[in-house]
Order: C-alpha cells, then sequence, then structure tokens
C-alpha cells in the first residue's frame, strides 16, 4: 500500500510541474519524457516486468522490454478480427480476448500462439469481460446466467458462482476482471465494483461508478474518469481523488507503473521515467 501510495503522489506531482510548463518537461521535474514508444498505437499494457505490449493501428502486437528493446510480434491479426482485451497479469501466459467471434488466444512470452479457446464451443455466448486466474485458468463472465465461471485452457468450465440475480439487485455487466489477493474483482462501469473470493463466493459490492482504466495494486482499487483520478481500498471509507491537470486531459489512457508513466493520446504513446 506504501508503494502505490508513492507512485500516485509522485505522478500527481508531475502532473502539477508539467502543467505549468506548458509541454515540456525540466530537469525540476520528478518524471521525464523518456521516449515516443509508437505513433499509430491504438492501445497498450504492461506487465508487471516492466514489459510493454503495443497495438498499433493494424491489429499487431509488438512486446517491449523496460529498456524499449524488441522482444516479440504478433502477427496474427485478421483470423479473429478486431482484438478486445488483452490481459498480461502472467507475463508467461497473454490472454487476447477477441469478443466479436468469442475465443481466447494463449500466447507464451514470445508471443507464440499455445492454444486457442472458442468460448462458443462450451455455450458460452455472451462474455465481456474474461481474465487470468490465480491458478493460471481463466475468469469469464457469462452475462446469459449471470455467472463467473473459470475455465480452463481447454475450455472446459472447473467452477462457477451462484447465479448473480440470486444474490445482488442487479447482475453486473463487467468490463474489467481482476484477481489479486485472494480476491476477484468484477468492474462495471455502470454499476460499480462486485467482489468474489476464490470460490466464487460474493463478499461485496462497492458503488464506484463511472471509471475507466480500472486496476487494482496491492489492497487499492485505481481508476479515473475525464476530470479525477480515484483511490478506494475496500474496508474503509476513504476515497481519495485528485484533480487530472488540464493538459492530460486529452488522455485515451493512463497507466502508472512503479517504473514509469504512460500517456496514450492521439495515437501516440509517451513513456516518462522516474528522476
Amino acid at each position: 500500500m506504501f508503494r502505490s501510495l508513492i507512485i500516485l503522489t509522485t505522478f500527481l506531482y508531475w502532473c502539477k510541474t508539467a502543467c505549468a510548463q506548458t509541454t515540456t518537461l525540466t530537469t525540476d521535474t520528478f518524471f521525464v519524457f523518456n521516449r515516443l514508444a509508437g505513433d499509430q498505437v491504438t492501445d497498450f499494457t504492461v506487465d508487471n516486468l516492466g514489459n510493454l505490449y503495443i497495438i498499433n493501428n493494424t491489429g499487431q502486437i509488438k512486446k517491449t522490454g523496460p529498456a524499449g528493446d524488441s522482444i516479440a510480434v504478433f502477427n496474427n491479426v485478421r483470423q479473429y478480427g478486431k482484438l478486445y482485451l488483452m490481459d498480461v497479469t502472467n507475463p508467461l501466459r497473454v490472454l487476447l480476448y477477441y469478443r466479436d467471434f468469442g475465443t481466447i488466444v494463449v500466447l507464451d512470452r514470445f508471443l507464440n500462439t499455445r492454444t486457442t479457446i472458442d468460448l462458443r464451443k462450451q455455450q458460452l455466448f455472451q462474455v465481456n469481460a474474461i481474465g487470468q486466474s490465480y491458478d493460471n485458468n481463466i475468469w469469464v463472465y457469462d452475462e446469459l446466467e449471470s455467472k463467473l465461471k473459470r475455465i480452463g485452457e481447454d475450455g472446459r468450465i472447473l467452477d462457477q458462482s451462484t447465479d448473480f440475480r440470486l444474490i445482488v439487485d442487479s447482475a453486473p455487466s463487467p468490463q474489467f476482471i481482476v484477481d489479486q489477493n485472494r480476491l476477484v474483482y468484477l468492474y462495471d462501469s455502470l454499476k460499480g465494483v462486485y467482489l468474489f473470493d476464490y470460490y466464487g463466493a460474493f463478499k461485496n459490492r462497492i458503488q464506484l461508478k463511472g471509471w475507466t482504466d480500472f486496476t487494482v495494486i496491492g489492497n487499492a482499487m485505481y481508476g479515473r474518469d475525464a476530470n479525477m483520478l480515484y483511490r478506494y481500498e475496500p474496508g474503509t471509507l476513504n476515497l481519495q481523488n485528485y484533480p487530472i491537470p488540464v493538459c492530460m486531459q486529452d488522455a485515451q489512457k493512463i497507466e502508472i507503473t512503479p517504473g514509469n508513466l504512460y500517456v496514450l493520446r492521439k495515437n501516440r504513446l509517451e513513456v516518462f521515467s522516474y528522476r
């Protein structure tokens, strides 16, 4: 928790300084511009080893190391349509989800295909969110049955929750599934956060709505909207919110890691590093 607070505090200080100096960062800032990671970037994500996964406007995925060195490329971009979601929680096992085809592609650390899962063959026809599970299987949320399910790489259903409509007043339609610290977080921007244990038992619902870039670091949840950055730790009543400076409000995506700050805007992915 302390480490995540340091990251957040430093980020906010940098934002204030960067805005005061318009678009130029000088030696007085905590973060300095490191590099332009790409100028045709549509999305990206970063794993816990600092490897960067860049999706360009052709759908190609390029993996680079923390220093920007090229590691691997995934070029099989036309077979399943547009990539909907990528999960790199486990750097050795990357998940790609192509929602239009109901297909999960599992890659190794060099972005070679390990296996492909057709969710439709498992009678999973409406899945909007997937995520790595604690035991190297895959969480999926079946919206037709309103159940959280854990499946193996062969697509077989290993476990599933009770029908959400029997335990909550309004079943979610999550955009994110995060498995962290013995809890599974389902985030629905219209209804909030739903917390479950590893056995699919419902723990709590937290009405934090309207967030994008939802993530969990340690025990704290992070997200943002157009104007504010938020931090909340379950079990407390303290929702921390910090204004996003005007100079960064055009960002399509912001990701904070212990080593870098990543800002995607206007198809440009900018990487800033600590001083």
